[in-house]
């Protein structure tokens, strides 16, 4: 058992430390200034990549920073100055951007970057505490990410520096997915093989039954015939149609029910007598995602899936969506 003074010790510690780094976010918000607004537009404007580079826990922020601005719409990757400097600078080049990270200012890889940065003509956005520091002074724009004090109790360890740091990356990559109109679909471009990206790709018809799979039946059938479609076709539910083909409405769980309530005739009643009519639909090219929200909205766990002339192409159910990883 832990004892209540150490767990009090624990909790008050934690507590204190996001305080100080809440405090540290906040104070972030009156400094977006005219830098910042030069910043996202030269960001915007570039032509090449965003090349974010920083040292130890700076690097590590930038390496997450580098990400989120590739993912939402701007292309950026990491490069570590420390091989920059025996090397990989030669991933710079013109049309590029540099996002250079140093609480300082005065790290030693960042600086050593800036002379041939300048040569290349690049751009130089820098995320500094001192805007009187080396980097401060070589860079097209400043963003002050000083904090106050950092939350580790030796005052040492970077805690709300990197904090602040990764914020005003995050307030930077969305301020420009917001100026590029950049969508959800774009998104999922990026994201294929996550949840997001079969959310937002996965269409209806990728997941649809289709052909004899589909559960179907004519409106004159008895409500035995529908129940054994039903059961052979395990989506819960079957279509009904007339004798175009047309969608006329669904035979559900639910509906069975009903009957059962009312203590009507199996054999003698006939589908069109005790179905819903109409029912919900979706189409074949609606996102899946889509289809889903339908369903959710109106309490339902299938859908038929109709074409232009209200023919009934597909089905599916939640289920189905379950291991497509939509849900």
């Amino acid at each position: 058992m832990i004892k209540e003074n150490l767990r009090a010790n624990y909790i008050a510690s934690a507590k204190r430390v996001i305080a100080i780094e809440t405090q540290a976010i906040e104070a972030l918000a009156d400094r977006l200034d005219e830098q910042f607004v030069q910043a996202c537009e030269i960001l915007f404007a570039c032509e090449g990549k965003v090349v974010v580079s920083g040292m130890g826990k700076s690097g590590h922020v930038g390496n997450k920073i580098a990400a989120t601005l590739a993912s939402t719409g701007t292309p950026a990757f990491f490069m570590h100055p420390g091989e920059a400097n025996h090397g990989d600078l030669g991933m710079l080049s013109k049309g590029d951007v540099l996002l250079a990270i140093s609480n300082s200012g005065e790290t030693n890889e960042i600086v050593n970057l800036l002379p041939v940065v300048k040569r290349l003509g690049i751009s130089v956005v820098a995320m500094t505490n001192s805007a009187a520091s080396t980097l401060g002074q070589h860079a097209d724009v400043v963003l002050d990410i000083s904090v106050e004090q950092e939350a580790c109790s030796l005052g040492l360890a970077p805690t709300s520096s990197t904090t602040a740091t990764l914020v005003m990356g995050d307030a930077l990559a969305v301020a420009l997915l917001d100026q590029k109109g950049f969508t959800s679909d774009d998104f999922a471009l990026s994201h294929p093989g996550g949840s997001l990206g079969r959310k937002l790709l996965l269409k209806v018809s990728d997941i649809m039954l289709t052909g004899s799979d589909v559960p179907l039946i004519k409106e004159s059938a008895s409500v035995a015939q529908a129940l054994l479609e039903i059961s052979k076709k395990g989506l819960g539910m079957t279509g009904v149609v007339d004798d175009s083909g047309a969608l006329t409405g669904v035979f559900t769980d639910g509906d069975l029910r009903r009957i059962l309530d009312a203590r009507a005739d199996l054999h003698d009643a006939t589908v069109n007598d005790v179905m819903t009519k109409g029912g919900k639909t979706t189409t074949a090219e609606q996102l899946a995602v889509e289809a889903l929200n339908v369903m959710e909205s109106f309490k339902i766990s299938a859908l038929m899936v109709i074409d232009a002339n209200h023919k009934p192409i597909g089905a599916f159910n939640m289920h189905m969506l379950l291991r497509a990883g939509v849900l």
